[in-house]
């Protein structure tokens, strides 16, 4: 099956070419302990049958920094692409953003509102200052991973996407839903988001684990998903090395959750809807 890692992390040993600056100042557990170089990323993907990776920024190791990411991805321009992180409030945002893309540079970009070093969540992405640089992630179809949880923000989200229907924003890890509490709540909270035709889902960990713990009630959740949105905007990322499972086992995590679904959904959620998003992602 060709599978595209639609997010993964990768952490340079080379702290003087690549410095820590984290959101917020602290660095996360996983960037500490358990670091992966892109190299050691190429290393994981052969182990895990893999063939192409999309390299999203580490934002709570190198901040706004982008440069290793993209380093990596010129280096090894048949296994990656980057997606780098901006902070959309900037006066030069968009500007930058266009500066920042084009041959060689950033296939996507990310917002990080919410994770374990910024536990407060961030609404300050659909503020007015934000809007040069939405129109400008639009004007250059650039796909925009926004990390946040669904809950009191989903009504930002939900401006967002009806003020530039134009522009592909990938929802990280689905936007935490509580999968565990309740898989049929969960699942009709993130299908009626369906309705907007720019939004794309992004499957890791955090909801294959919480879908695999439910047992048969994980269809709950994933039939009202992939009826809604349909398999071609959902997309399986690894979050390797944030997650602590091998990549091996992330894959097979993720195969025999979406074990049920029809062979040609599977191979949208393991590779088409990443290639689509991101064309870059030439297959040898």
């Amino acid at each position: 099956m060709d599978i595209v890692d639609a997010h993964c992390h990768i952490i340079s040993e080379d702290l003087a070419r690549y410095p820590r600056a984290p959101i917020g100042g602290k660095q996360s557990e996983w960037a500490a302990t358990r670091p992966v170089t892109a190299e050691g990323m190429v290393g994981r993907m052969g182990d895990a049958g893999i063939t192409q990776a999309v390299l999203v920024q580490a934002t709570t190791n190198y901040g706004y920094d982008n440069s290793y990411v993209l380093d990596s991805s010129r280096h090894r321009p048949e296994r990656f692409v980057a997606v780098g992180t901006v902070d959309p409030l900037r006066p030069d945002a968009a500007a930058s953003l266009k500066a920042a893309v084009g041959d060689g540079g950033l296939a996507g970009v990310r917002l990080f509102t919410s994770g374990s070093t910024v536990p407060t969540q961030g609404e300050w992405f659909v503020a007015p200052e934000t809007f040069p640089f939405w129109e400008q992630a639009g004007e250059l179809d650039l796909p925009v991973c926004l990390q946040m949880r669904l809950g009191p923000a989903t009504r930002q989200l939900v401006e967002l996407l009806e003020r530039f229907p134009g522009v592909k924003v990938l929802l990280d890890h689905i936007g935490y839903p509580d999968i565990a509490a309740s898989p049929a709540r969960a699942g009709a909270e993130v299908a009626e988001l369906a309705v907007h035709p720019g939004l794309h889902l992004k499957l890791t960990h955090r909801n294959l684990e919480r879908l695999r713990d439910a047992g048969e009630r994980a269809e709950d959740f994933l039939g009202p998903v992939v009826e809604a949105f349909g398999a071609g905007r959902i997309a399986w990322g690894s979050n390797l090395p944030a997650a602590e499972q091998s990549l091996p086992e992330l894959r097979t995590l993720a195969e025999d959750v979406l074990a049920g679904l029809p062979e040609s959904d599977r191979q949208e959620i393991f590779a088409g809807t990443a290639r689509r998003l991101y064309p870059q992602l030439v297959r040898a």
